[in-house]
């Protein structure tokens, strides 16, 4: 027992592809989304009870769904935020999924990943989306206004797209300040600053990076964590930053973990 265990509680058989999964907030529930072969979404929400996961309801999509959040939502409301292989970005009331709440094209492409911030207690300001996608662009919306986004950062005209992978906000720690990080699949990680809608920090980690994420959304930021491929992670101190060499960091591979069932 002194080496870390992953113990399995419950297990599911699906008929689809799951790209992610979110607790709902305040709840035993919790969402699952993906795509099922014949290129639809899955949208399923089951809770966990007695000892098993039980199917609550579940929704078929046009399209299918890649990545969700709750992030910009308000405690009472949990409404999830869901990105799609079509590039649309789409808020969903759980309790009535057949029509979303809020929809807009995004994206030209498929979003990747989502992030949300302003909601559920957590971070200062107003509640806003993140989106990043595989044409290249990170972009911010506010669920209050239709159509189009706060923000957009892009490749110039000219400059090579890359695939962006994850995005992630941090820095929300007063009503004007806000940072968006974002890792890309040529290693590229940038961070922007919404407040003066520059880009504050870039490096490149060598592989693709498939997650980023502050230690937390509502604090002046502190640490940075991006995995890659290859099971490495990359840990930056976000406050002791060289003029040159940028911010502090630690780089290690992932440690293997064996998933054991209770008892065994």
């Amino acid at each position: 027992m002194d080496k870390p265990q992953i113990i399995a509680h419950v297990q599911k058989s699906l008929n689809y592809t799951l790209f992610d999964s979110k607790w709902v907030p305040c709840s035993a529930k919790f969402v699952v989304l993906g795509n099922y072969p014949r290129g639809t979404g899955a949208l399923q929400v089951y809770e966990v009870s007695h000892g098993d996961a039980t199917l609550v309801h579940e929704s078929e999509k046009s399209k299918g769904l890649k990545c969700g959040t709750f992030g910009a939502s308000s405690l009472h409301q949990r409404y999830l935020a869901t990105g799609d292989m079509d590039g649309r970005m789409q808020i969903w009331n759980l309790d009535a999924v057949d029509l979303p709440v809020y929809s807009v094209n995004a994206h030209k492409e498929i979003i990747n990943s989502i992030d949300g911030v302003g909601g559920l207690g957590i971070g200062e300001g107003a509640p806003e989306i993140v989106t990043g996608s595989r044409d290249g662009s990170v972009k911010v919306w506010d669920p209050r206004q239709k159509n189009d986004p706060v923000a957009t950062m892009e490749p110039g005209e000219g400059e090579a797209k890359r695939d962006c992978w994850s995005v992630a906000f941090g820095h929300a720690y007063n009503q004007h300040d806000r940072c968006v990080c974002a890792g890309y699949d040529n290693g590229d990680i940038k961070m922007f600053d919404l407040r003066n809608m520059t880009l504050r920090w870039e490096t490149n980690v060598k592989n693709g990076v498939c997650c980023v994420e502050f230690d937390r959304k509502d604090i002046n930021m502190n640490k940075l964590v991006a995995a890659t491929l290859e099971s490495k992670f990359h840990v930056f101190d976000l406050r002791t930053q060289h003029p040159q060499k940028g911010f502090a960091s630690l780089t290690e591979k992932y440690l293997s973990f064996k998933p054991s069932h209770e008892g065994q």
